[in-house]
């Protein structure tokens, strides 16, 4: 079922090690079904390159297996935690990629101090508070902390992103890491100014509305 929800799982996940968000079997991501419900995401502990569509688990929204042989990440009831809450949302990703979460290990947000990410986060990527893995914890400290953000950090973590579809959140945290490593090497020259909100919110603004065909 859900088989080219799969396959374009397939393809997703395969962009966090290309865009260096991942390594070795880390990171995550999800997509839930307009029409059923039903969220896919991937088997615990598969490696990238050997993943298939048949690695791809289908679950209910309280976690029930639908179909699959393998078990789902364990990521998979923050994922359904943020489902719940946020109707908006159809696609979740994790990730530790470096550079974000260097900013996440010592609890900092990513300031708004580039027009991208006024543009894609519409203010600062927000930083969360520590949550262990294994139930839906993590998941309460992104709906608690993410406000109006594609994207945040979570403490001595990683990030999580969402998006109307899997494609937008894999976006956002493609640009998550990309603006991260802007800010980090920025703040080894000197110290960079923050955006005035005025000039966020237009740029903001410019980009969900205006931008693109």
């Amino acid at each position: 079922m859900l088989e080219k929800l799969k396959e374009e799982l397939v393809q997703l996940h395969l962009e966090l090690p290309k865009n260096n968000l991942v390594v070795w079997t880390g990171g995550n991501v999800s997509a839930r079904d307009p029409d059923t419900g039903l969220v896919v995401i991937k088997a615990s502990g598969i490696r990238y390159e050997e993943m298939r569509a048949q690695h791809m688990v289908v679950v209910d929204m309280n976690g029930k297996l639908v179909e699959g042989d393998y078990k789902p990440s364990s990521d998979v009831y923050s994922h359904l935690y943020i489902y719940r809450n946020r109707q908006d949302v159809h696609g979740v990703v994790h990730t530790h990629s470096a550079y974000a979460t260097a900013f996440a290990a010592v609890n900092k947000p990513i300031p708004v101090v580039l027009t991208a990410i006024a543009d894609e986060f519409g203010g600062p990527i927000p930083c969360g508070g520590f949550a262990l893995i294994g139930d839906d914890a993590i998941g309460k400290v992104v709906i608690e902390s993410i406000g109006s953000s594609p994207a945040v950090l979570l403490k001595n973590h990683g990030v999580f992103t969402i998006g109307k579809n899997a494609t937008a959140a894999v976006k956002a945290a493609v640009m998550t890491e990309d603006n991260a490593k802007i800010v980090w090497l920025s703040l080894q020259i000197g110290t960079p100014d923050v955006l005035p909100q005025e000039d966020v919110d237009k740029l903001h603004q410019r980009y969900m509305n205006v931008y693109g065909q």
